[in-house]
């Protein structure tokens, strides 16, 4: 029987609720010791100086804070954090680097939420659902105009998937089903030949803009990355477009997308901004082609269990000796968000 590691979760309490309902608390209990703390939400808390001594192992999901060297030095001991959440940008320090311990990140979790709701999103642009649900006085005779309307339709349509990540992964595969649907991919780090098996096909940004008729943004927010759809992206995009962003605001060019949307050449579908949330005033809330969502595409309610799951999961392979399925290196934040 392997013995089983000190630990301590290390979370907002209302993320601990969320994520760890009774079962998911008792296989924590049962594969380390939590010396009868199970969880805090202020690490900084001297009170716990004797218990994180004590601790080789962290489960962190949203409130947790960064390790830097200041809280470090009370963890000697710590040799692995499982984090249940996405990014682990905001928890690492060059500290924690230097000493070798193992992180996990229950990203690929999180991404299947994302995935789904942009498929949803995708389909709906395709009927320009949300467009006539921000306008239902002109719905009356709007269906027989629909009929005749060259950019309604989930058949024969091409889709644009920027950044083959995790997320823009399982968007194109979850695209398959779909008769008719051609779906092109713009990754400068993407290999061909793992874009073709997934179903799509590799082409650079500059050619994918005027084939598409939904653009859906999946890169990482990077400086690099910042506002890579501005205006002259915006521009190729054909007449009756649809750009959906699921990912980070900051890869689009907001005053860029008010500037077209306000003509109504194109139409948005936005789940995160900049600044997230928009003012009230925002002219992108106004405009009945754009429709803006509060960050409902992460995971949410039930679908945290699995960002708790997936910790779970690297606790026991931690436990058992094996390696970890999900961990993060430094060299990663260098490409991933």
């Amino acid at each position: 029987m392997p013995v089983r590691p000190r630990a301590l979760a290390v979370m907002a309490s209302d993320a601990y609720a969320m994520l760890f309902d009774e079962a998911r608390r008792d296989r924590l209990a049962a594969l380390a010791d939590l010396g009868g703390i199970p969880h805090v939400a202020d690490i900084d808390d001297p009170a716990l100086d004797g218990t994180l001594a004590e601790v080789e192992v962290l489960v962190t999901s949203w409130g947790a804070p960064a390790l830097d060297s200041r809280r470090l030095a009370r963890m000697p001991r710590l040799r692995a954090v499982f984090h249940a959440a996405g990014s682990v940008r905001e928890h690492v320090s060059d500290e924690f680097w230097e000493r070798g311990i193992l992180i996990t990140s229950a990203a690929d979790a999180n991404a299947v939420p994302v995935a789904e709701f942009t498929l949803a999103a995708i389909l709906l642009a395709g009927k320009r659902a949300l467009v006539h649900l921000r306008t239902p006085a002109a719905q009356r005779n709007e269906w027989q105009n629909l009929l005749r309307h060259a950019h309604v339709g989930n058949l024969g349509r091409t889709v644009g998937i920027i950044g083959f990540s995790r997320t823009g992964r399982r968007v194109v595969d979850l695209l398959r089903p779909f008769e008719g649907i051609e779906v092109l991919v713009a990754d400068p780090f993407a290999d061909p030949a793992a874009v073709e098996a997934a179903g799509a096909r590799l082409v650079p940004l500059g050619a994918l803009l005027p084939l598409v008729d939904v653009l859906s943004l999946h890169a990482p927010a990077l400086p690099s990355t910042r506002h890579m759809v501005g205006a002259a992206q915006l521009a190729a995009l054909r007449d009756g477009a649809t750009v959906i962003n699921t990912a980070r605001g900051s890869l689009l060019d907001h005053d860029a997308l008010l500037a077209e949307c306000r003509t109504g050449r194109i139409d948005a579908i936005l789940d995160v901004t900049e600044p997230e949330p928009l003012p009230l005033g925002s002219e992108l809330l106004q405009l009945t082609n754009v429709a803006v969502t509060p960050h409902l595409a992460g995971s949410l309610g039930t679908e945290t269990r699995r960002l708790a799951d997936a910790a779970l999961d690297e606790l026991e392979a931690y436990v058992a000796g094996a390696p970890a399925t999900h961990g993060v290196e430094m060299a990663d934040l260098g490409k991933s968000a």
